[in-house]
């Protein structure tokens, strides 16, 4: 299983906005950050604006920055937005197989699934930057206030 560059960068870009919540950042400067294309970015924040996770704010000064705290916002969720046809086999999703109706294979691949998904579950952005902030903050560029 491997998740798409979406998910990648939708987890990225929520790591970068809850290193310090209520910074506001640019697509640019996170693009920059992490070493990926601005593009790609503009319809990452676009689903995490209409997500509710990310608010976008025009004009001078504006920028991006988390729209709830990040104790809010849940890794499982996240993943299953941008996730959406996430299936181990395509029995699991809308395809068909001819031997789906005696298959022993089709809900142990559903449990796994739902054992990932669980462990994501457990998980906020919060944890993600807990206890790594200034390490995650150092390696994006980002200088935080003195506490």
């Amino acid at each position: 299983m491997q998740l798409t560059a979406f998910t990648d960068y939708t987890l990225r870009t929520l790591i970068y906005l809850g290193i310090e919540e209520g910074r506001r950042a640019t697509v640019a400067e996170i693009a920059a950050a992490y070493g990926i294309a601005e593009n790609h970015l503009t319809k990452v924040v676009l689903l995490l604006g209409q997500a509710g996770d990310v608010a976008t704010l025009r004009g001078r000064g504006g920028g991006l920055r988390l729209a709830r705290p990040a104790s809010a916002i849940n890794v499982g969720a996240v993943v299953r937005r941008t996730e959406p046809g996430l299936a181990l086999a395509p029995c699991l999703g809308t395809g068909n197989c001819v031997i789906t109706p005696a298959c022993c294979l089709r809900p142990v691949l559903a449990e796994a699934l739902d054992a990932f998904l669980g462990v994501l579950d457990r998980y906020t952005l919060a944890d993600l930057v807990a206890g790594s902030r200034g390490g995650l903050a150092r390696l994006l560029g980002l200088t935080l206030p003195a506490a």
